[in-house]
């Protein structure tokens, strides 16, 4: 029976740490006033959406902060709300930058906290947000945008096809720091609406063309014009109040953390937009498994088994080019 009752409790625990309650991944702790040097960032996941191994946004989460918190040898400490809008608020409380790697639009975890975030950006808190975290509608809250970060995607105008990019890094910004041109197939979304006149500094460009892009979602005029020439996948601002704003819009498919660059990129601007030093070299981390790929990911009705990246990512067939299309737009 005392056999019995400990594999029960520790099926209980298994199910209770896969829920993602809202607030701290298992084993972590918050940093406190007792440790004044350590930088604090705050990672919102967002819910769970798409299918599995894709917008994985509560297992890209612990592999990012476990990088950072257990690997980067940065005096730095990332802090996770899982499924969104922290509950509890005063998880903010401190933090040098917030990073977002969720849902857009009405799904997106800012949406009704806005007030709240401005005030945070006002008082020079950072922002990166991640994929479709740049996403939100224009008008009030794409202006919030175009302050907070310098720009957003907006529907009827961006797109995001799925392609394979050539990445280039800009030269001589700590955030492409031991970073070298990479090749990485994603949703790379292009085409922002930048602030007027744009104050962002492009970090990540490529150029996409028609045989790049095996996967048309949401097809506009400007994708198409911008096609053959050289677009922002990156960027960065620094803002008035003193504080920094990223957007990065790679982060659809899970397996791409396993891509050594893509992640290093993304670990350097995380630190960068909470004012850490880029280390020469950029921030280190270990290789990520196949194995630790499929640790955490959302529970979806199908489950597919994540692979780690392939060159048969890279060389995908080109996709038939199909007709503009977004949603809300007019037959």
């Amino acid at each position: 029976m005392k056999h019995h009752l400990q594999i029960v409790a520790l099926v209980l625990l298994a199910v209770a740490a896969s829920s993602f309650p809202q607030g701290l991944p298992c084993g972590a702790a918050r940093a406190t006033a007792a440790e004044p040097d350590v930088t604090r960032i705050v990672l919102i996941a967002g819910e769970p959406s798409h299918p599995s191994g894709q917008h994985e946004f509560n297992a890209g989460a612990i592999l990012l902060a476990r990088a950072m918190n257990e690997q980067s040898g940065l005096p730095v400490h990332v802090d996770v709300v899982h499924n969104g809008w922290p509950e509890d608020e005063t998880i903010l409380d401190g933090a040098a930058a917030l990073v977002i790697y969720a849902d857009g639009n009405d799904r997106h975890p800012t949406f009704g906290h806005e007030e709240t975030v401005d005030r945070l950006i006002d008082s020079g808190v950072g922002l990166m947000c991640m994929h479709y975290a740049v996403e939100v509608p224009a008008g009030p809250r794409g202006r919030f945008f175009q302050k907070w970060i310098g720009g957003h995607y907006e529907a009827g105008f961006s797109c995001n096809p799925h392609w394979t990019a050539d990445a280039t890094p800009a030269k001589n910004h700590p955030v492409s720091r031991g970073v070298p041109a990479f090749s990485s197939n994603d949703e790379w979304y292009y085409r922002m609406r930048w602030a007027e006149p744009k104050a962002a500094v492009d970090l990540l460009t490529s150029t996409p063309t028609r045989e790049k892009i095996n996967r048309y979602i949401h097809w506009t005029p400007a994708g198409e014009e911008a096609l053959s020439s050289r677009q922002t996948l990156m960027w960065a601002v620094e803002r008035p109040d003193g504080g920094r704003g990223v957007g990065f819009t790679g982060g659809h498919w899970h397996r791409n953390w396993a891509v050594d660059d893509f992640r290093r990129l993304t670990l350097n601007a995380m630190a960068w937009t909470a004012k850490i030093d880029v280390p020469a070299g950029g921030v280190p981390s270990e290789p990520i498994t196949e194995l630790q790929l499929n640790e955490n990911l959302d529970p979806k009705k199908t489950m597919v088994r994540v692979a780690l990246p392939s060159d048969d990512d890279l060389t995908q067939p080109a996709a038939e080019p199909v007709e503009f299309r977004w949603p809300g737009k007019a037959n």
